[in-house]
């Protein structure tokens, strides 16, 4: 019997490739607008969303959820 085992561990670790975490909190500069109106920011190149923040914004945001390719964010006051 052959036994392939790639696609899962490959499915598994997909989501590892993010450099921040759900929950923790980062001080971040609004760079863009995204097409919804969510304030666009990078976190060692990853793209978080913010919720009410417009560009040019120093804020404190908190990662509410993680994608693979994104984030997205609230301000924290």
């Amino acid at each position: 019997m052959f036994k392939n085992n790639y696609g899962r561990d490959n499915y598994s670790n997909r989501g590892n490739s993010a450099p921040i975490n759900e929950g923790e909190e980062y001080d971040v500069k609004i760079e863009d607008m995204g097409r919804d109106g969510d304030g666009i920011a990078k976190i060692e190149g990853f793209i978080v969303f913010v919720n009410g923040a417009k560009v040019g914004d120093e804020v404190k945001i908190r990662i509410n959820s993680i994608r693979r390719n994104f984030a997205f964010a609230e301000i924290v006051e």
